[in-house]
């Protein structure tokens, strides 16, 4: 518990960090787009705002002009006391520059050459559309303030603006975390991989180097050279095997499986050869060896030929080393629904409930009896993966353990030739019965 804590907390210096650099990168490319779609909405706006103004002034002032001097047909004005609230003030400008207002609580009109046309002003410190025409010698300025608009349009944009860029955050933040998990879990299974292969590697290495420095301490007798030199074949067998595991590995997990160049393989047929090469096994260790397997040319799947011969060989080796004297190891291969299914028993302990989802990792032993490489149940899960096969692990009616796999049944058509597989002929017996009773 205290171990998962404390991997859960150094997650910020890993995933927290990627993630937080991935929703800022998102967050600044939304920003970015988000300013460049303001720019154009607001130009497009202030745009319209501004033909509507200018469209309403020109029709105030051609109603001002028209009546009476001094008068303002149309009911304009200060509305509540706030300037940006009048919809349009009128004021007279005579040809002396005297600026009389039209309107009730019109702003002061800034004295200041007049032409005639619409234009954007400054006054009292806020934009106005301005509208001039003449009129009896002097000017008719009609103007309305455009400030609230664009303020209004620009607050709308500021709020919409940070409640999106803290969503895109947030969301890149989640979907960082997300996204980096596999690539955080692969990260750590290879370092957790590479610390055990060394542990691994460096048993037999170490022994190995004890053997040698005993023998090079001091004179000893040929029997005795040779007891170092036996024990030293022993460990670098151990150690040849381990290193051959290691390279199948790579290589599984390093290549995809091409569907054409994949064999039609018959399970039965590779299930009896195996059970046959392991009749010596089963005799040594005084336990039944038995194989019940389906009519030769009927258990086809498509698959590679030397993978599946590894898996059946791995099942089969590892349910022998479990059995026990006077126990029983039953290899059955059976067809049915358009499947095949291998299925190894043996009359073992069984496999801890505990266990069972960390049998398949490598160097995982869930006995610690000494023996193996701990990567044999994981090159079984690399074939099974790579044949597009399914797992089931339980409790077998012998009292151990059973390991299932399931397989899409094939057919073979006229160029599907048999390549690689080894074992007896299609015309071979296929039940067989070997070991001791």
């Amino acid at each position: 518990m205290r171990t998962t804590l404390r991997s859960f907390f150094r997650l910020p210096d890993d995933r927290w960090a990627h993630a937080a650099r991935v929703a800022l990168a998102a967050t600044a490319v939304v920003g970015i787009v988000t300013l460049l779609l303001a720019v154009a909405v607001n130009a497009f706006v202030v745009h319209r705002v501004t033909r509507d103004v200018d469209g309403r002034l020109a029709t105030i002032l051609a109603a001002t002009a028209a009546a009476a001097p001094g008068t303002v047909p149309v009911p304009t004005g200060r509305v509540g006391g706030d300037v940006d609230d009048a919809p349009v003030f009128v004021w007279s400008v005579s040809a002396d520059g005297t600026i009389e207002a039209l309107t009730f609580g019109a702003p002061a009109l800034p004295a200041e050459s007049w032409s005639t046309g619409a234009a954007t002003r400054t006054v009292e410190g806020r934009d106005f559309r301005v509208d001039v025409v003449a009129s009896h010698g002097g000017w008719l300025v009609a103007g309305e303030s455009v400030a609230k608009s664009v303020g209004d349009i620009i607050l709308v944009e500021l709020v919409l603006g940070a409640l999106l860029l803290a969503v895109t955050f947030t969301g890149s933040f989640v979907v960082g975390l997300r996204a980096s998990a596999p690539i955080e879990l692969v990260r750590r299974r290879q370092a957790e991989f590479t610390a055990d292969a060394s542990h691994e590697l460096r048993t037999p290495l170490s022994v190995i180097e004890a053997e040698v420095d005993l023998a090079l301490g001091r004179r000893r007798s040929p029997d005795e050279y040779e007891g170092v030199l036996q024990r030293i074949g022993s460990e670098s067998a151990r150690l040849r095997a381990i290193v051959e595991d290691l390279l199948w590995l790579a290589r599984a997990d390093g290549a995809a499986p091409d569907p054409g160049r994949l064999d039609v393989v018959d399970v039965a047929e590779l299930a009896d050869a195996t059970v046959a090469r392991f009749a010596a096994v089963a005799d040594t260790g005084s336990f039944g060896l038995s194989a019940r397997t389906a009519p030769a040319g009927t258990a086809l799947v498509r698959a590679d030929a030397e993978g599946i011969d590894r898996l059946v060989s791995v099942l089969v080796d590892n349910a022998c080393k479990h059995a026990g004297a006077g126990g029983a190891v039953e290899v059955a291969v059976t067809v049915g629904g358009g499947r095949v299914v291998l299925t190894v028993d043996d009359s073992g302990p069984g496999i801890p409930e505990a266990h069972r989802e960390l049998v398949f990792d490598r160097f995982h032993r869930a006995d610690p009896s000494p023996g193996g490489t701990g990567l044999g149940l994981a090159i079984a899960d690399a074939v099974v993966s790579a044949s597009s096969g399914t797992w089931s692990l339980g409790s077998a009616p012998l009292g151990g353990a059973r390991f299932e796999v399931t397989w899409r049944q094939a057919h073979r058509g006229a160029d599907d030739l048999p390549r690689g597989q080894g074992g007896p002929t299609p015309g071979a017996q296929p039940a067989v019965r070997l070991g001791a009773g």
